[in-house]
């Protein structure tokens, strides 16, 4: 769990967006951060025992400078997004270069019932809704190659593959904050591994 006094400090922040203000408040951040540090290791610990490609990382690793905003950065293979009234879990692709999506689209439809079966399992379900289809992340026609009739051309118009799940400003400070993000991990696993897999060949 997060310290109320991290999203406090967050909340501040957010009204007091100024390098004077920051300055001010620097032992506040310093103590946000630590506090995040503590989380994001308790989660790399245990899901680390699922995923031995983030065993050997450590909060330092994964955290992103706090006047960095990567919410749209393109590596986003697992992702834990803090901002009060506006945080979430989930992870995928964004908007990857051209290369990749060609081989993404074609692992889709080469393989295109083990990766529904993996957005249909009951654990990625209930975790997220489903893929991110919208204006930004789809095509309006079907790429070149592919014919309109193919069972799969909904998500091999995409151009991001990501899954994301909402949290709330509870959830941030509940005792089972960590618990929630490896479980909805868990849930992503399969979809990350078959995402990397299609990238890889």
């Amino acid at each position: 769990m997060l310290q109320a006094s991290t999203i406090k400090f967050l909340k501040d922040l957010k009204k007091n967006n100024s390098k004077e203000w920051f300055d001010k408040n620097r032992k506040s951040y310093e103590a946000a951060k630590e506090d995040f540090a503590a989380l994001v290791n308790t989660v790399i610990l245990q899901f680390g025992k699922k995923d031995a490609g983030i065993a050997t990382l450590t909060a330092k690793d994964c955290m992103f400078r706090i006047n960095r905003d990567v919410r749209f950065s393109k590596d986003k293979s697992y992702y834990f997004h803090c901002e009060p009234g506006r945080a979430f879990v989930g992870g995928g692709l964004w908007m990857p270069d051209a290369d990749v999506v060609k081989k993404v689209r074609q692992e889709i439809d080469y393989c295109f019932d083990e990766f529904s079966k993996i957005i249909k399992n009951k654990k990625f379900t209930a975790q997220y809704k489903g893929l991110e289809i919208s204006d930004e992340t789809s095509l309006t026609r079907e790429p070149k190659g592919y014919e309109k009739d193919n069972p799969a051309i909904q998500y091999i118009k995409l151009k991001s593959w990501l899954a994301m799940s909402t949290l709330t400003d509870a959830d941030l400070t509940d005792k089972n904050l960590a618990k929630k993000i490896i479980v909805a991990f868990e849930a992503l696993q399969p979809f990350i591994e078959f995402l990397n897999r299609g990238i890889e060949g």
